[in-house]
């Protein structure tokens, strides 16, 4: 197993179901499946990028790759933070 299981199914210490444990592990968890969404976007994105797949790429599609990489990230961190300021002004108004 990855560990998330072990200590929540034991109940942790002397029965107790540790909150704080479990909610950073959620928040890894949620990390993780944020960054592997990214890759998978980004590649998706970006493999236009491709001409003719083979074992090597030559340099105008490593550097139309990587510009390519570099604005999906931008456009990604942009709505990552728009969307967290949002979350946190509907959090301060309730």
């Amino acid at each position: 197993m990855d560990g998330f299981g072990s200590d929540f199914s034991a109940g942790g210490a002397g029965g107790k179901v540790d909150t704080g444990m479990i909610m950073e592990q959620v928040k890894v968890q949620i990390a993780v499946a944020n960054a592997q969404e990214l890759l998978q976007r980004m590649t998706d994105k970006c493999f236009k990028c491709v001409s003719k797949p083979g074992s090597s790429l030559d340099n105008s599609e490593q550097k139309c790759i990587a510009m390519c990489m570099d604005r999906y990230m931008d456009s990604w961190n942009t709505v990552s933070r728009t969307y967290n300021a949002r979350l946190q002004r509907e959090r301060n108004r309730i």
